[in-house]
């Protein structure tokens, strides 16, 4: 049953949907493709923003999607995993900015953040651990994290996107578009090289790299636990 809110899988399928229509279709259809699992507007987006959506999506719920609901199932079971999977569903679909909903968003999003706080860190460590047995940058990884964790108006975003910015050797988020507001972001990572498409790919060796270890850690708090309870 815990299966279900794991999104390993499902992260890779989408991405990489984003990856065949920028390499196969040109970039209009690669806009309609990673509009489907971004907030942020997609019809101007330019091929490197479109990679950069993509990456940073897989980078952010590494920690969302993978890490924190093995950590929360780790320590109170499939009710406490389903339980984060709720408050991280509700964030995702209310925690924006508006005017006339502002506080119902607000406490969804606040919310999210103080579930996330130790399981974002946890992911963007073991993500800087997994960039070591990837063959990528883990190195740099661990300065960008040092350096840019905080460039975020979340507490937590910032952590697992300045570890695959750092692993990849690119720079990620800077200024968006949503609902057709400019926001301003500050940039995560240094442009030590140009994103590529392939660096979609590259994203889903340190997310998997990423799962396989958080698997490790917390099977071994959890038996952990079931021997200090026995």
């Amino acid at each position: 049953m815990c299966y279900q809110i794991l999104a390993v899988k499902s992260l890779k399928t989408e991405s990489i949907r984003v990856y065949d229509a920028l390499r196969k279709q040109g970039i209009m259809e690669g806009r309609a493709a990673v509009s489907m699992i971004v907030g942020r507007d997609t019809e101007n987006l330019t091929e490197e923003g479109v990679i950069k959506a993509a990456v940073e999506t897989v980078a952010e719920n590494t920690s969302d999607g993978v890490i924190a609901p093995m950590f929360y199932m780790a320590v109170g079971g499939a009710v406490l995993g389903f339980a984060y999977k709720a408050v991280n569903t509700m964030d995702s679909m209310v925690g924006y900015k508006n005017e006339k909903y502002m506080f119902f968003g607000t406490a969804a999003a606040r919310l999210d953040d103080l579930v996330n706080l130790i399981p974002a860190r946890i992911a963007a460590l073991l993500m800087i651990a997994a960039a070591f047995f990837c063959g990528l940058d883990w190195r740099g990884a661990a300065r960008v994290y040092r350096r840019d964790r905080f460039n975020h108006k979340s507490p937590n975003a910032a952590q697992t996107e300045a570890v695959m910015a750092g692993a990849l050797g690119v720079q990620l988020a800077g200024d968006a578009w949503y609902f057709g507001k400019l926001y301003e972001k500050p940039a995560i990572g240094d442009s030590i090289r140009e994103i590529g498409a392939e660096d979609i790919k590259a994203s889903h060796r340190l997310l998997y790299g990423t799962a396989f270890l958080g698997m490790i850690l917390f099977m071994a708090v959890k038996c952990s636990i079931a021997v200090c309870i026995l």
